[in-house]
């Protein structure tokens, strides 16, 4: 398949992308010609992530972010526009699910952690990022297909997830004309993070019959969708949620 240049000249920042679905996404959007700025909190991470890209003829900048800490936030802001003096598109990736605890028994921290990673990092992260937005500009949050149903396992999880298709409905209308916020909501898909999912065969199994394709999902199926949303294809498409799931159930 001949992958479009959909990002020519373009600036994108994606959060949580040295590996999983986080690195797939910024992967796509540099093949597609953006110029990406991958973060993650382990400098070896970053600096591992960004030698796999550029080796594809990508444009990369590697930036140390923990996204719950405002200084690195404003930094990876920062080094962005000093860098390249612009912001396109924005891809909020970073996640927690530090319990598998039901909620009535999970720890105040605990809860605190979700909320502040999930959901709130969001919102900060865009506050900076805001003023450097083009006009034409796109935001991706990536939610989750839990966000539907909160499975018992995953449940305050599912919950925060949920919270973010509120966001993205609340954060188009108010970054609306100049500005599209969209989101991916990811079924199960192999990676290091969902890992406890998917190395059990039985589980897998069960999962996979969830669906209506019979397969996990990729972490391509899941940037492929991604900078769908992010790209012009998609100028008239805002405040929305796009399941990727392979038909598992989500909605009506």
């Amino acid at each position: 398949m001949e992958i479009p240049k959909r990002f020519r000249g373009k600036v994108a920042i994606v959060t949580a992308s040295t590996q999983g679905i986080g690195f797939a996404i910024a992967e796509r959007l540099g093949l597609e010609g953006a110029s990406v700025v991958i973060s993650s909190r382990k400098q070896q991470n970053v600096d591992a992530a960004a030698e796999k890209l550029r080796a594809k003829g990508i444009e990369v900048l590697a930036v140390v972010c923990h996204v719950s800490n405002a200084q690195q936030r404003k930094d990876l802001i920062d080094k962005t526009v000093q860098k390249y003096g612009k912001i396109d598109v924005v891809v909020s990736n970073a996640a927690a699910n530090p319990s598998v605890d039901p909620i009535l028994q999970t720890k105040d921290s605990v809860l605190d952690k979700l909320w502040e990673i999930n959901v709130k990092t969001c919102i900060l992260l865009l506050k900076d990022a805001v003023p450097h937005m083009q006009k034409g500009s796109s935001v991706v949050i990536i939610s989750s297909i839990t966000g539907f149903n909160p499975p018992s396992s995953l449940a305050m999880y599912g919950v925060t997830k949920t919270a973010l298709l509120g966001l993205t409905k609340a954060l188009a209308a108010e970054m609306a004309p100049y500005t599209r916020v969209n989101c991916v909501a990811p079924g199960f898909v192999p990676t290091n993070f969902s890992s406890f999912l998917t190395t059990n065969d039985a589980v897998r199994q069960e999962l996979e019959g969830k669906t209506l394709l019979g397969r996990l999902g990729t972490t391509e199926d899941m940037a492929a969708a991604t900078a769908f949303l992010a790209s012009e294809d998609a100028s008239y498409i805002t405040g929305e949620t796009i399941v990727v799931s392979g038909g598992m159930p989500s909605r009506l």
